[in-house]
């Protein structure tokens, strides 16, 4: 039996998270290739995201952003597990729902992804997940919501920048399509994404997997490695991509996904 057939019985549903800036629009190519093995997806656009029609200058705390995720969730039956995939900082919303739904989730799997304690959180965390793009020079437009004085509300990567960090490996028509479709992320309720005061055992119970993306410009090799070592996963996959391997080599990172399904996430229930 084939793995493709493993995971259609009993069927896999994978739910799709997206990073900053971004939308469920990113995954089109890992969608395409899951329906066409009979497989069940879901790509999720969080609050000022995709088609989403917020703005992100409007949006100041974490909880408000990944609602569309929460509430799809709770509107999961009891007895359903999914297999939640977030990319880049789509993994702080993967880890949130893990602490919140322990019991409907399958495999977490993070994608070049933030993947830290957050009830536990540490200026090392702060560090490893958090990107810097400094080298790179002044490489984001910053919205002010708030006010000029107060702290920027949203930021999105500038078009002249935007290959060069997250797309340099990746097909010209996908950099192509993301410069016309991403838009400003909000930058405020991300920083503000500590949850502090959650409890942190169903996070726990939760078996993860990361995939790291060797030539990242976003999330660094060493980063992914600081924070795989600091709260290790069931497995870790190595994709030699940029930051954005649904594009550059959507192939293998379905495979890998399909992979952890069908091993980690079943042998976890």
């Amino acid at each position: 039996m084939g793995e493709v057939e493993k995971a259609m019985n009993p069927a896999i549903h994978f739910v799709l998270i997206h990073g900053i800036s971004s939308g469920s629009w990113c995954w089109y190519k890992i969608k395409c290739l899951m329906e066409k093995s009979g497989l069940k997806v879901t790509c999720i656009d969080l609050k000022s995201a995709g088609i989403d029609p917020s703005d992100a200058n409007s949006i100041l705390s974490f909880d408000d952003y990944n609602k569309p995720l929460l509430d799809f969730m709770s509107s999961l039956p009891h007895h359903e597990q999914v297999v939640l995939v977030g990319h880049s900082a789509g993994g702080l919303s993967v880890t949130q729902v893990t602490h919140k739904f322990p019991k409907k989730i399958r495999l977490a799997v993070y994608v070049a992804a933030t993947m830290i304690k957050l009830g536990f959180l540490t200026d090392e965390d702060t560090r490893d997940g958090v990107p810097d793009l400094s080298g790179f020079g002044d490489v984001f437009e910053l919205g002010f919501g708030l006010g000029t004085g107060q702290p920027p509300t949203s930021a999105i990567i500038k078009k002249e920048y935007q290959r060069p960090i997250c797309f340099q490996m990746s097909p010209h028509e996908d950099c192509a399509l993301a410069s016309m479709l991403m838009r400003p992320g909000p930058l405020m309720a991300l920083t503000g994404a500590k949850f502090k005061d959650m409890e942190d055992e169903g996070a726990e119970s939760v078996a993860r997997v990361y995939i790291k993306t060797m030539y990242d410009n976003v999330v660094k090799a060493e980063q992914q490695d600081a924070m795989i070592k600091r709260w290790p996963p069931a497995e870790v996959f190595v994709l030699e991509t940029d930051h954005s391997p649904f594009f550059s080599s959507p192939f293998l990172l379905f495979g890998f996904l399909l992979k952890a399904a069908t091993s980690i996430g079943h042998s976890s229930n």
